[in-house]
């Protein structure tokens, strides 16, 4: 039997570094303190994995990137905005035209995931909701058409 079918030999498999967003130019890095956090730690991971990056150029690269977004970060607390008014690290839940809720929060680039509700700041969905009241309503492009979406809610915590 070849040696590719037995479990003699595991290697682990190599640390990628994810990919940055980019930043629009003139924008701020805002990020949240939990992001601030993922970051950090997500620099410690790096130097934890160094030895298995595959080459030093991708470790070179992957780090001056990592560390570039670190040092331009601004950290925004979310407890500290209105409370009000949707503003960066706002919870929102939004109701479409058919009825439908969905539930997210306004995050830095870095951060987003929309696997977990968390959308950029910068995205047309956050940009168009920024500065919305409970009840207030604002339409926004999507692919297949326009959608009125209501405010139902804002948290922060």
């Amino acid at each position: 039997m070849s040696k590719a079918f037995t479990s003699e030999e595991t290697e682990e498999a190599p640390v990628v570094v994810r990919p940055r967003a980019p930043l629009p130019p003139g924008e701020t890095n805002y990020v949240t303190p939990a992001g601030l956090a993922a970051l950090t730690e997500e620099l410690r991971g790096l130097d934890e994995a160094w030895p298995r990056l595959s080459t030093p150029e991708r470790q070179a690269r992957g780090r001056a990137q990592l560390e570039a977004r670190l040092a331009s970060a601004v950290v925004v607390d979310p407890k500290l905005q209105p409370q009000d008014e949707v503003r960066f690290g706002a919870r929102v839940v939004i109701q479409n035209s058919s009825g439908a809720h969905r539930t997210f929060q306004i995050v830095g680039i870095d951060e987003a995931d929309a696997r977990e509700g968390k959308v950029a700041f910068v995205a047309p969905l956050a940009r168009a909701l920024l500065g919305r009241k409970v009840g207030e309503a604002v339409t926004v492009a999507t692919p297949r058409n326009d959608d009125e979406l209501t405010v139902i809610s804002i948290a922060y915590w």
